[in-house]
């Protein structure tokens, strides 16, 4: 099964040239390690950021340049800092080519589950409502089950959700999915991992249409 920063890496894949793209907490923070050669892309941060670099080699590291889960960044020569006003302007405005958040769960026709458990105590909602409400291209990195191993690919959320029909594609430790609305399409799959396999821990309708190939790097 893929890593964190496999499943990065791979989501890196979509990003095209000249986009602004929009990295929430988790996992997505890993995407701007992996820009391929030859792609001019923009990373922007809710909280106030645009013209994200990747992460700083130890040593490297100034606490005041974070993203929005307060890790340290670097900026790209011309990178842009504002208000969360401005930033947010940029966010509802639909200046975003491209978001990709973590979830908890998302649903077959296009949910997502990713601020808050039951029970459990969480800082706020943050910006994912505004990037779901307003973004016409959202990507999910995730883990395919939990802990228990019971699926996160489900018919319909069982957590408070974020957004309604809002995801397009969902990229997991196991799996890529393309959402159908009715079901989830299975686009590739992870390297040494079976359709079986992946069918066994998906709770959502699956739809397999011929030879599935392996996600190559």
């Amino acid at each position: 099964m893929l890593d964190r920063n496999q499943i990065a890496q791979r989501i890196a894949q979509e990003v095209k040239n000249g986009w602004y793209v929009n990295l929430g907490i988790g996992i997505p923070t890993l995407i701007a390690n992996y820009v391929p050669e030859g792609i001019s892309v923009e990373f922007q941060s809710e909280n106030g950021i645009l013209g994200m670099g990747p992460f700083p080699f130890e040593g490297e590291e100034d606490a005041d340049l974070i993203n929005a889960g307060k890790q340290t960044i670097t900026a790209r020569p011309g990178a842009a800092i504002f208000d969360s006003a401005i930033s947010f302007a940029m966010i509802r405005g639909q200046h975003i080519n491209l978001t990709v958040l973590g979830a908890m769960e998302v649903s077959q026709n296009g949910d997502i589950a990713n601020w808050k458990i039951p029970g459990k105590l969480v800082k706020g909602m943050g910006g994912a409502m505004d990037l779901v409400a307003s973004a016409e291209n959202i990507i999910v990195a995730m883990m395919h089950t939990n802990r228990k191993g019971d699926s996160k690919i489900l018919k319909q959320c069982t957590l408070p959700l974020t957004g309604v029909g809002c995801v397009k594609k969902v990229v997991t430790n196991m799996a890529v999915l393309e959402v159908l609305g009715d079901g989830f399409r299975l686009l590739e799959r992870a390297p040494g991992v079976s359709v079986a396999e992946i069918r066994e821990a998906t709770a959502a309708r699956l739809v397999i249409e011929g030879e599935v190939p392996e996600i190559a790097f």
